[in-house]
Order: structure tokens, then C-alpha cells, then sequence
């Protein structure tokens, strides 16, 4: 997908945040000729409604502020164009440039991807959309059913690894999750895969800690492989907003978040929570989910979502 079908496409699914967030800040500007204090203090409750984040917003505040005085730019009319500038940097000051091919793989096969995040957020969904992606680029991709204490987990994921043309590695209800992880690993190794996606719990029925579990988890997989993981992507709900923040922040400190999967983007209008996690905890958003289609989870590309969030 190119960048004008990326920003076509991000267009609609951002429809509730466009209007949380840009629709808001046209009618301000429709009711002020100048841009004082008050108006700024309108527009910070805007971008905060909006789950953008205190300490982002009050950047975008701050440099919406020096551009005022320093260049002189009192007009409201002003003030729509300065805020995509500053957002635009936000992003643009965070984390490396992003790849041309976000599914081109590194030298290093398997490629294992641990997916966490809590039940009910959309994660084994988003697994079975990301399976699909790396099959379309060519990979012999593989799915390891680590979440072996949710009933419905095996089955769930086995009905996406087909759609997706993933072989399956799964062991009985109740397994031990490290072992399958194990196996799984293995198993890709001696069959010549390209990717490895472990699933895993986002809730136990033990009294074993969720976040200890994860940690064994990954624990095994690197006796197969010291470098593995690969990548841990962690799977948030984009409507949950500033719970999504902390989710971010404990996965992150338990088991080393390497980037995020933002899911449901298109049925929320704190899409903004993209830019607070982003800057704010320094995790870049690899993924977001932007339909119920195999192929809706798309390559998260920063200024692709400038754009479409600003566009006419």
C-alpha cells in the first residue's frame, strides 16, 4: 500500500479522532479572531479529551505559545496549521526512521514475535492479521498457541492461523505456556520457518502472576535462541485510552515492550493515545488495526498519520 492509499485509508478509520480532535479545534477557531490564553486553554482540553497526554499536549501547547510570540502569528486562522506542524514534530523526534518495508525480515530465522496484552483487546485477532501480512510477503510463517489456559484460546487461534496459511503449534488445554513456547521454537527452527508468532495469556485462572509467567515465557524461548524474541509487541485497545498508558508502562517494565499494536483505531476518538505513547514512554507503535478484514492491521507509518488526521 502506498503512502496516499495508507493516508486515504487512515482517513476514515480516524474518523472519530479527526472530529475529537480537529473538528473541535475548526469550530474554536470559528468562534475567535485571535489566539490568546483562553483560546490555547480550549485547545489543551481539546488535545487531553482527545487522550493526546499531559506531557505531549503541554509540548504542543508550549510551541504553539513560542510560534505566537516569536513569529508574530495572532491570527486564529493560524492555529489548525501550527498544531499539525507540532504534532508532526512530536512524532518526528521520536525513534528511528521507519522501514520502506515493515514486513522484510532480518537476517536472523526464525524471526520470533511474543504478542502480549490483556484479554479483550484484540490480540489474537491482530496475531492472525499480522500472520497474513508476512505470508503475503513470502514468509513460511508459524503460530505457537501459548495462551493454553483460556478454553476457547486454541481454537480461536487455530481458525485465524488458517485463514492466515500459518501452520498451527498447540498443545493440549492447561499446557504449560513456556513449554509450548519451547516446542514452538524448535519446531520452527528444524522446519525451515521464517516467523514464529507466540501467543500468550492475558489472564490466568492460577495464582501464578501473569507478568512471571510471561517473563518464564521468554525465559525458554531464548534457550533456543539468546537473541530471541525478536520482537514483543504488545496489543492495546486504542479506545481505552489512558489505561492503555499503563498497560504500556507494566508490560514494558515485566517483559521489554519492543513496540505496540494499537487495535480498534477506527471505533475510537482517542486516537491520540498513539502520539501519548509514542512520546511519552518512548514505545513506537509498529501496528494499528483499522478494520475487521484479514488485511486491516496496517504498518504504522508517523506521517501518514499526520496527514490523515489533518486532511480536508
Amino acid at each position: 500500500m502506498g503512502l496516499l492509499d495508507s493516508i486515504q485509508r487512515l482517513r476514515e478509520t480516524l474518523g472519530k479522532t479527526r472530529e475529537g480532535i480537529v473538528g473541535k479545534v475548526a469550530r474554536l477557531v470559528s468562534t475567535r479572531r485571535t489566539i490568546d490564553e483562553e483560546t490555547l486553554e480550549e485547545l489543551e482540553g481539546i488535545l487531553l479529551g482527545a487522550d493526546v497526554g499531559m506531557d505531549t499536549t503541554s509540548r504542543v501547547i508550549d510551541a504553539i505559545r513560542i510560534r505566537v510570540k516569536e513569529e508574530g502569528l495572532a491570527d486564529a486562522s493560524e492555529l489548525l496549521p501550527m498544531l499539525k506542524d507540532e504534532i508532526g514534530l512530536q512524532f518526528a523526534g521520536n525513534g528511528a526512521a521507519e522501514p520502506s518495508d515493515p514486513f522484510a525480515l532480518p537476517a536472523a530465522r526464525p524471526w520470533v514475535i511474543m504478542v502480549v496484552g490483556i484479554n479483550g483487546v484484540g490480540k489474537t485477532t491482530s496475531i492472525g492479521k499480522l500472520a497474513h501480512q508476512y505470508v503475503r510477503a513470502g514468509n513460511k510463517v508459524m503460530i505457537a498457541a501459548a495462551d493454553t489456559f483460556r478454553a476457547a484460546a486454541n481454537e480461536q487461534i487455530g481458525v485465524w492461523a488458517e485463514r492466515a496459511g500459518a501452520a498451527l503449534i498447540q498443545q493440549k488445554h492447561g499446557a504449560d505456556p513456556a513449554a509450548v513456547a519451547y516446542d514452538a521454537v524448535q519446531a520452527a527452527a528444524s522446519r525451515g520457518a521464517d516467523v514464529m508468532i507466540i501467543d500468550t495469556a492475558g489472564r490466568l485462572h492460577t495464582k501464578v502472576n501473569l507478568m512471571e509467567e510471561l517473563r518464564k515465557i521468554k525465559r525458554v524461548i531464548q534457550k533456543q535462541d539468546p537473541a530471541a524474541p525478536h520482537e514483543v509487541l504488545l496489543a492495546i485497545d486504542a479506545s481505552t485510552g489512558q489505561n492503555g498508558m499503563q498497560q504500556a508502562r507494566q508490560f514494558g517494565a515485566s517483559v521489554g515492550v519492543t513496540g505496540l499494536i494499537l487495535t480498534k483505531l477506527d471505533g475510537t476518538a482517542k486516537g491520540g493515545i498513539v502520539l501519548a505513547i509514542s512520546r511519552e514512554l518512548n514505545i513506537p507503535v509498529k501496528f494499528i488495526g483499522v478494520g475487521e478484514r484479514i488485511d486491516d492491521l496496517q504498518a504504522f507509518n508517523r506521517k501518514a498519520f499526520v496527514e490523515a488526521l489533518f486532511a480536508p
